[in-house]
């Protein structure tokens, strides 16, 4: 199983940026993928998660409204689209393949596989 993220970058406070999580060796029927995100000094947090089965969608509150995060079955692709990126937002995000119970998505130790994560810095 592997996941790839991509997509991060610099962008200008206010601007947009859309994170790509390829992955293989996997299904998204069978696996829920979630974005996580880890600032300098502080500890990893759950971005959002696409539940397997249903495709339902969870988010953090620092993020909700801004952040939508979807897939392609097809491509075996998870994308989570950020607008309106905050300074605060910077951080190198993660996507990881795992099967938690809807109420604990946020959970990092319920996740099986990690990608390597892309750097996203929000200037102000």
């Amino acid at each position: 199983v592997q996941l790839q993220a991509s997509g991060g970058g610099l962008v200008q406070a206010g601007g947009s940026l859309r994170l790509s999580c390829a992955t293989s060796g996997l299904r998204l029927v069978d696996y829920g993928i979630g974005w996580f995100r880890q600032a300098p000094g502080k500890e990893r947090e759950g971005v959002s998660y696409i539940r397997s089965s249903s495709g339902a969608q969870y988010y953090a509150n620092s993020v909700k409204g801004r952040f939508t995060i979807s897939r392609d079955n097809a491509k075996n692709t998870v994308y989570l689209q950020m607008n309106s990126l905050k300074p605060e937002d910077t951080a190198v995000y993660f996507c990881a393949a795992g099967r938690p119970v809807a109420s604990s998505w946020s959970t990092s130790g319920l996740y099986y596989y990690w990608g390597q994560g892309t750097q996203v810095t929000v200037s102000s």
